[in-house]
């Protein structure tokens, strides 16, 4: 089944299994299996560790052609190890000029101390990174009876990342138990590398600019793309966790709103629900354009506080209970179920109408159809996925669609039946309906009368 997703089950992994005390003699190199990453030559080093990791996504992970077509482009590979006097630190890096400042703090979690293991995505300026964090007991004064790294890699794009989730497992375990060996990274970095433009050079100031690859606001061929970002199990599990409040964020994601999600540790589970909370508020339709784009930062620690202040729209998780102090920061702020803001204007969106729960209704009869089909029927043409994404994209293209037909109409009157052929409830939606002609700068006038109003 889709909801059993192995990736969002890694929440916390087992512990690692400390060294033994005395040194371990050097290890024989593995024989290189067959990888369908190199189908020619034998595969890099890098490889033989987790190649039987791969054969296991591939038997759970449809593959259209459009994976492979995507360019792979690893642009740094790095370690962070936590410091008993230093706190976090990089302590190696390719290429070794990148500029890394800040990503210590991105790839070890706030509070990460207290688990085992975690993985988390994050920004990095025009850049996309993913690292997996591991926390080992160990007997050593020194480190305070416990080693804790992450090892990572930074992209210009999200879409790929957890295709190397396995192999970053494997190597912080790696570094844990054996320090200072990083000949695998090394030839995985040589393998992947793309060319480090000068605007990731280290302390350079950003003087070119590469493609941002944000989830796309306006974009017909986005969805393809999006197939391959998420892994399985993501949707249905955000579905099941927000329950009928997801119709609520859906409001706020379209309106473009600044959207902070807190959890403690930890935060790789979270990192999914900023994507799924993302993907509320695609539009396929040509002509809504001129909005803030609503970016995926996944998780931020107070580190990216100057950044998030130029920010108009984002979407994006922390451990760090300090943000919700800093309401200037965000519009909505997500703890746990709770999602609230302090914005008076935005309160009346928090609560649900019987059109929002119509909708919520008809989401889960497709889910229940789709997966009574796959159970009895054995169709597997679909995904819950899928399912999730054009849901919202056919709500979002079926009110931008009316929207767009009134304001070419010489009155531009929008009045309740057209909200109702929306899927909105003219009355608990005004609001919305308001704040959005007003956000995609569309011109109607809406007609519909304020019961709070004589």
């Amino acid at each position: 089944m889709a909801d059993r997703a192995p990736l969002l089950e890694h929440q916390e992994g087992p512990a690692v299994t400390p060294p033994a005390p005395a040194p371990a003699p050097a290890r024989a190199p593995l024989p290189l299996p067959a990888h369908r990453w190199s189908p020619g030559p034998p595969p890099p080093r890098w490889a033989a560790d987790h190649a039987e990791d791969e054969d296991e996504d591939d038997e759970g992970e449809a593959r259209g052609p459009e994976r492979e077509e995507e360019e792979e482009q690893v642009v740094a590979v790095f370690v962070v190890t936590f410091d008993t006097r230093a706190g976090n630190i990089v302590e190696w890096r390719l290429p070794q000029e990148v500029d890394l400042e800040g990503v210590e703090f991105k790839s070890m979690a706030s509070g990460s101390h207290r688990i085992n293991s975690d993985f988390v995505y994050f920004r990095k300026g025009n850049y996309f990174g993913m690292a997996c964090f591991a926390n080992m007991p160990v007997e050593s004064e020194l480190e305070r009876g416990a080693r804790m790294k992450s090892v990572g890699i930074l992209s210009p794009s999200y879409t790929l990342l957890y295709r190397y989730m396995h192999f970053l497992e494997n190597q912080v375990r790696h570094q844990l138990e054996i320090p200072g060996h990083y000949a695998q990274l090394e030839a995985f970095y040589e393998d992947k590398k793309g060319i480090l433009p000068a605007g990731l050079s280290s302390k350079g100031t950003p003087t070119s600019l590469q493609p941002i690859h944000w989830l796309p606001t306006v974009n017909k061929y986005m969805y393809p793309e999006m197939k391959i970002t998420h892994p399985a199990g993501c949707m249905s599990q955000f579905i099941k966790f927000f329950g009928e409040q997801i119709m609520v964020l859906w409001k706020f994601a379209l309106l473009r709103k600044r959207i902070l999600i807190f959890s403690p540790p930890p935060v790789g589970v979270v990192c999914y629900r900023v994507y799924c909370c993302c993907c509320l508020a695609n539009v396929s339709l040509p002509g809504i354009g001129g909005v803030p784009e609503s970016k995926p930062y996944f998780y931020i620690s107070v580190a990216d506080i100057e950044t998030l202040e130029t920010e108009m729209s984002f979407v994006a998780c922390t451990t760090e209970k300090i943000f919700e102090e800093k309401k200037d920061l965000y519009d909505v702020y997500i703890d746990n179920q709770n999602v609230k803001t302090d914005q008076e204007h935005l309160q009346q969106l928090l609560k649900l109408n019987s059109a929002d729960r119509d909708k919520f209704r008809k989401l889960n009869d497709q889910r229940q159809m789709l997966l009574y089909s796959q159970e009895v029927g054995g169709d597997c043409s679909g995904s819950e996925e899928d399912l999730f994404i054009m849901f919202f994209m056919e709500q979002n293209n079926r009110i931008f669609q009316m929207l767009l037909e009134v304001s070419a109409c010489q009155d531009k009157t929008l009045t309740a039946d057209h909200v109702r052929s929306m899927g909105l409830d003219p009355q608990g939606d005004r609001i919305f309906l308001m704040d959005l002609l007003e956000v995609y700068g569309i011109d109607v006038m809406l007609v519909i009368d304020n019961p709070c109003c004589p």
